[in-house]
């Protein structure tokens, strides 16, 4: 089995370093591509000492479509550079495929230890074992050919894992939710009570479902970043 391991990558300077290291400990091999929107923070300098780095515009959606594009593993799993994988992830993924998985995710734990994030970690991960729903942060693996079969991810502003989710559910492809947990950060948590930060993502949510506009959600969303 031939993974490609996608990464989006925006002025990421303060994760990367630490990042690169997590790929020198994976087990196992894997075609490496990062996907840049434009970084101006040294980033794109650091990552192409050592793998390929695609330019292109920013936007999440749309970085990590360009790099499948371009992916030769029959296999895509894309990740954030600021979370902690597992160091067998790449043989659970390969056992996956071969099991006859087309889709999947691993469970998700937060680096943040604060009120009620408990609770967070367990209805993240019972959206993915009981809705079939997977988002980004949870290390999202799709096969290659029905990725780009599907159009790849929509290119929304946001929720673009939400979105992709959403249909792979509708066209009847189950989700596969592996036993490895991706730690990831915690940090949009932190600037206000955890439990608040919660329903209001919840609250987007809806809101996308209801057929809102994906450009207001997206200000709302980072709205939600920058709280204090």
């Amino acid at each position: 089995m031939n993974i490609s391991i996608i990464v989006p990558t925006y002025n990421e300077i303060s994760t990367i370093g630490s990042f690169l290291e997590q790929l020198d400990s994976l087990e196992g091999t894997a075609e490496i591509l990062f996907a840049d929107g434009g970084s101006t923070d040294g980033t794109v300098e650091k990552i192409s000492v050592r793998y390929p780095v695609i330019r292109c515009p920013k936007g999440r959606a749309s970085q990590m479509n360009a790099a499948a594009w371009q992916a030769g593993g029959e296999m895509l799993w894309f990740v954030h550079c600021d979370s902690r994988l597992p160091p067998d992830a790449l043989e659970q993924i390969a056992q996956a495929a071969e099991d006859g998985a087309k889709f999947g995710c691993f469970h998700i734990a937060f680096d943040y230890r604060g009120p009620f994030m408990g609770c967070n970690t367990f209805f993240s991960n019972f959206r993915a074992s009981f809705w079939r729903i997977a988002f980004g942060d949870q290390g999202i693996f799709v096969n290659r050919e029905l990725f780009l079969r599907l159009g790849g991810f929509p290119e929304l502003p946001i929720m673009e894992d939400y979105a992709f989710s959403r249909q792979m559910k509708r066209q009847g492809i189950a989700l596969k939710l592996l036993s490895g947990t991706i730690t990831t950060s915690g940090r949009r948590y932190q600037r206000e009570f955890p439990l608040v930060t919660m329903a209001r993502m919840f609250y987007l949510r809806c809101l996308y479902r209801a057929g809102a506009n994906i450009e207001g959600i997206a200000r709302r969303y980072r709205d939600i970043r920058r709280q204090p």
